[in-house]
């Protein structure tokens, strides 16, 4: 188990950039022979957008990086947080820290990006995609990313756990976020199976319907349990879903200066205020 964390800790920039291209493009195919919605768009132009957001993110991702690695040093040597409360195998602490990273820096945050005026101002940015496909797992405003940030490291101090606990998690993560986007087809039956624990492409879907409430529904990353726990969970019919967003005027979703500025643009009204 050591070794196999080991792999994540030490694991290259150039590696975890080649993860999220695998993801991306391996879901891009399957949208191309397993997609559930035909969407009337151009594909590369869509993904444009989405992919500058990208660019901010993982530039934010490096250099958020370097900025806490001290923040790891001083968890080893000090053996602050709640892991080093208790002794238990290895591969236990691992759950219990991805179980808390799952529903502080996810589900925690996401929920507060919907209920928190200025954070949802920021959050606009992800829900104003009205042609979700994989690559609006990329779409994310930089300064929403970086309070998704801040939430895993307060999660990482608070538990104290060893980064390579945490760059699992983060692979993880990257995984599901690109599955959930993906406009794929998938079983009804089993997507309605496995939303039992883990969040599935269609449960997603339902988050990212124009009209409340089911946009304020479903803000888990991995793990559906704490919507189920927390009363925020939805399923029905994903025929009857449109993305979009009826809450907010977002004008132009696929201009890129338009989408960073909402924030502070005034002219842009919520529903919310």
């Amino acid at each position: 188990m050591e070794s196999f964390l080991n792999f994540f800790e030490f694991m290259p920039v150039w590696q975890k950039l080649g993860w999220i291209v695998f993801c991306i493009a391996f879901f891009w195919v399957l949208e191309g022979y397993y997609r559930f919605y035909s969407l009337p768009y151009k594909k590369m132009r869509h993904a444009k957008v989405n992919f500058v957001l990208l660019s901010f993110v993982i530039i934010i991702n490096v250099v958020f990086g370097l900025a806490t690695a001290a923040v790891f040093v001083w968890l080893e040597k000090s053996g602050f947080g709640l892991l080093h409360l208790f002794e238990s195998p290895i591969w236990i602490k691992l759950i219990v820290s991805l179980l808390a990273l799952d529903l502080i820096a996810q589900y925690g945050v996401h929920f507060l990006l919907h209920k928190v005026r200025w954070m949802w101002r920021l959050h606009i940015v992800h829900h104003s995609d009205k042609y979700v496909d994989v690559t609006t797992g990329t779409r994310h405003h930089p300064f929403d990313f970086v309070l998704r940030e801040i939430f895993a490291l307060i999660t990482v101090i608070i538990m104290g756990m060893p980064v390579s606990f945490y760059f699992f998690y983060r692979m993880l993560s990257v995984l599901f976020t690109y599955w959930t986007h993906a406009n794929i087809k998938f079983p009804l039956w089993l997507d309605k199976s496995l939303s039992y624990i883990i969040v599935t492409p269609n449960l997603h879907k339902f988050h990212h319907h124009y009209q409340l409430p089911w946009t304020d529904t479903n803000y888990g990353n991995i793990l559906s349990i704490w919507d189920r726990l927390f009363g925020t969970f939805v399923y029905d019919n994903p025929e009857k879903i449109v993305y979009g967003l009826d809450i907010s005027d977002h004008t132009d979703d696929s201009n890129i200066a338009t989408q960073l500025g909402i924030p502070f643009n005034k002219t842009v009204k919520s529903k919310r205020q």
